[in-house]
């Protein structure tokens, strides 16, 4: 129904070294994460090298009632997952942790991210006899630690010999019978931090955010290629494919991530409320109120008010109680359905000129209902400022951005015609020169859906579904 970008996967997993309540833990730090993604979860818990596990279509909160979480019992050890299929897609064998038996022992993965030789490595992998249940990325990197795992001294060593093979973006947790391994790729695409708990329990999570469910404190981010190995001596890493510079996905800035969270050292709503003071420097224009489209733009919305002077209000009101099940309307109900998530505060806007903050536009239809709901408010003028650069190419790290020729900003010639799209008196973007100043400059992002310049060959990547479209040929 809403042709917004969606989010990607969360990955949480925690170490005790005492049995425990592991279960509960996981669950409320994927209740922070369930921004990330709304279509399925998972948990598996390790209890004295012995594997539980749920996994499902869902909700955190759906899936994981109390009788379920009963049923995972307590352990040292959990991991979990909520996803939204970037790649792959629905598909139940999709649904992680993805839990492994082989002939070294037991092991369940959860993977944030994408993978651009992931078609190659399953290839190779058929061609030897391996058989594949699913169509994520996420059993190609499976396959890559069981293969080494076979000649290595250890799972952590296997990690170390795979992750040169692995192209793309992940943020790895993998959990076997007596350890935790967090493993981000070389050029940091996607977040992965590591907490700590007053009792000494180690929390790993994609945001800062899900460690405070908890009760953990931050410790520190995962190091672009580092591996951390948690196991009852403690905490330790290996820096052998570390020396790539960052390449984090700036996207998570800008909307992914929440804003209480902090990655890499820069605050989620700092640099949206950055966003808001560069939109308002660059793009001003005279208006009566400024307002932001829920959730990720109220921020930006917040610091385009502050810089410019104009007062910040409470444009529109959004329905928290929309889950997976909510009814997808037909054809003829779809213009009225986004009132359903999104209703016009008219009392804000009634009879004012209306700036409108919002963190991207994708095909264009979702920001011109919005833009409908303004002026069928009362709204006198409406001006769209986008809290991003115009999305040109497409992400293959893990980012649901359309293909190109579904994106509005690549069909349209100009600004002022997008803008006559949605129905806007004018609308400008973030200028993508701009994007380094959201995290202060001090370090380096990956932009390559609005550049489509990528840091690493995209070349033999394919499209969403490039496994269920091999299947059904």
């Amino acid at each position: 129904m809403f042709d917004s970008i969606h989010e990607e996967c969360g990955v949480f997993g925690i170490f005790e070294n005492k049995t425990a309540n592991v279960a509960a833990s996981v669950y409320f730090g994927l209740y922070a994460l369930q921004h990330r993604g709304q279509e399925s979860c998972g948990i598996t818990v390790c209890d004295d090298g012995v594997f539980r596990h749920k996994r499902a279509d869902g909700l955190v909160s759906e899936v994981f009632t109390k009788t379920e979480l009963e049923k995972l019992g307590c352990g040292n050890m959990a991991v979990g997952h909520v996803r939204y299929s970037t790649t792959g897609g629905h598909n139940h064998n999709n649904i992680q942790p993805l839990v492994i038996r082989h002939i070294k022992g037991n092991m369940a993965l959860v993977h944030n991210g994408n993978l651009v030789n992931a078609a190659e490595l399953r290839r190779s992998f058929e061609m030897s006899g391996a058989i594949f249940h699913g169509t994520s990325d996420t059993e190609a990197i499976a396959y890559s630690i069981v293969r080494e795992r076979l000649t290595s001294s250890s799972t952590e060593e296997a990690v170390e010999r795979a992750m040169p093979f692995i192209k793309g973006a992940y943020s790895c947790i993998l959990m076997t019978a007596t350890k935790l391994i967090a493993f981000r790729d070389p050029n940091g695409f996607r977040p992965l931090c590591i907490g700590k708990t007053a009792d000494g329990a180690y929390v790993v999570a994609s945001e800062s955010c899900a460690l405070e469910t908890i009760g953990a404190g931050f410790v520190r981010d995962v190091e672009a290629g580092e591996i951390v190995v948690i196991d009852s001596c403690g905490l330790r890493s290996i820096h052998t494919n570390c020396g790539n510079k960052s390449n984090v996905c700036i996207f998570e800035y800008i909307y992914f991530a929440r804003p209480d969270s902090v990655i890499e050292g820069i605050s989620v709503h700092h640099a949206r409320l950055r966003a808001g003071n560069l939109l308002a420097k660059y793009s001003p224009v005279d208006a009566d109120i400024v307002i932001g489209v829920p959730d990720s733009g109220l921020d930006a919305a917040l610091g385009y008010a502050n810089e410019s002077g104009i007062p910040y209000g409470i444009g529109f009101i959004k329905n928290k109680y929309i889950g997976r099940s909510f009814i997808q309307p037909d054809q003829n109900q779809r213009e009225n359905a986004v009132k359903i998530k999104l209703n016009a505060v008219r009392e804000s806007i009634e009879g004012k000129r209306v700036i409108m903050i919002d963190d991207s536009i994708v095909r264009g239809t979702t920001s011109a209902r919005i833009v409908r709901l303004l002026r069928e408010a009362g709204a006198k003028e409406v001006h769209v400022r986008i809290s991003s650069p115009p999305f040109l190419h497409s992400c293959y790290f893990g980012t649901d951005v359309d293909s190109e020729e579904n994106l509005i900003a690549g069909k349209c010639s100009s600004t002022e015609e997008i803008a006559n799209f949605i129905g806007a008196d004018t609308l400008a973007y973030l200028p993508v020169e701009c994007l380094g100043e959201l995290v202060d400059n001090k370090f380096g992002y990956c932009d390559g859906c609005f550049t489509g310049d990528y840091p690493v060959d995209v070349s033999g990547a394919g499209g969403k579904n490039k496994f269920d479209e091999k299947i059904h040929k």
